[in-house]
């Protein structure tokens, strides 16, 4: 029961760290930084820390994989960390943040699914419940009724973005059992690093961000951070600490329970940005919220009958 608890808390501040980080980033983002440049700074420079770690703590062998396992922690890397980041930028850059948000977190409902119809596994009728009202409070924390036209190649980046997720979460569920969580974490940020370095070379990499004055904002709007700064903190906080958290959860629940639980982020990242950029939340999204809260509640007691 104690190791199940302390599973949920991991999730829930991963999902916190993620959420608070999505607003640091958008203040990096108002400095002119491309999408694309930040999600591979982030990748790569959480890769390089990480590892240095690892190594530093004389756990370089640990390290080691087999051949088996090296398409896993390449497929773990490419679609759990860049494809699900590139997915959402693209999305998000084609339609409202919100709608692209909500679609990437149906990524629990493509696992129920994947569970019941591929797996061939009972999935209790109360997890069918909790997927439906947590997806039934994010709708109405986006407010999708406000007569909003859809984007086609936004839409499916958004629903390649959940899959990506999903998969980000099962596989995770299938690798962290045989090894730690700081390896697997150095693993997938090293093949997206090398994803991203294909795709937006380094050399061109626009360094003066890092020595550049940021305006952080909305309430505090009268202060500025050094860029170095504010990357950092999306490096160490934004990303090496919450992936190792979902990860150390995920040793102890399901893949289909953490995800649900995952939900938490929009929810989090609604409240934070109405703290800090003055962004306030209609009483139909605080309802919102608290649906998705319920649906939580309700996925955790039936998480032992799904696997």
């Amino acid at each position: 029961m104690l190791k199940s608890v302390r599973a949920e808390a991991f999730i829930v501040f991963g999902a916190f760290a993620f959420a608070f980080n999505g607003i640091v980033a958008k203040v990096v983002l108002s400095s002119g930084m491309s999408a694309w440049r930040l999600t591979q700074v982030r990748c790569t420079g959480a890769f390089l820390i990480l590892f240095l770690f690892v190594v530093l703590r004389g756990r370089g062998s640990t390290m080691r994989t087999t051949k088996k396992e090296f398409p896993w922690l390449a497929a773990y890397g490419v679609i759990g960390f860049a494809a699900v980041q590139v997915g959402y930028f693209i999305a998000i850059k084609r339609m409202p943040v919100s709608i692209a948000l909500i679609i990437e977190f149906t990524a629990p409902i493509w696992i129920v699914l994947y569970i019941r119809y591929v797996r061939k596994r009972i999935v209790p009728q109360m997890m069918w419940v909790a997927v439906l009202l947590a997806f039934s409070g994010l709708l109405l924390v986006g407010q999708v009724w406000r007569g909003l036209t859809l984007d086609g190649l936004g839409v499916i980046a958004a629903f390649l973005d959940a899959f990506a997720l999903a998969s980000y979460f099962m596989m995770g569920e299938k690798l962290v059992v045989r090894r730690s969580t700081d390896t697997l974490t150095v693993w997938g940020l090293g093949f997206a690093a090398i994803a991203w370095a294909v795709v937006t070379p380094i050399w061109s990499f626009p360094t003066f961000v890092f020595a550049e004055k940021i305006n952080l904002l909305g309430t505090y709007k009268a202060y500025s951070l050094p860029g170095w700064v504010l990357i950092l903190w999306i490096i160490v906080m934004g990303t090496i600490i919450p992936y190792m958290a979902i990860l150390h959860g995920l040793r102890h629940l399901s893949a289909s329970t953490s995800s649900v639980i995952g939900m938490l982020e929009p929810v989090i990242a609604g409240g934070i940005a109405w703290w800090w950029l003055d962004e306030v939340l209609t009483p139909i999204q605080l309802i919102g919220g608290v649906v998705v809260i319920i649906g939580i509640i309700l996925a955790d007691r039936t998480r032992m009958g799904v696997h």
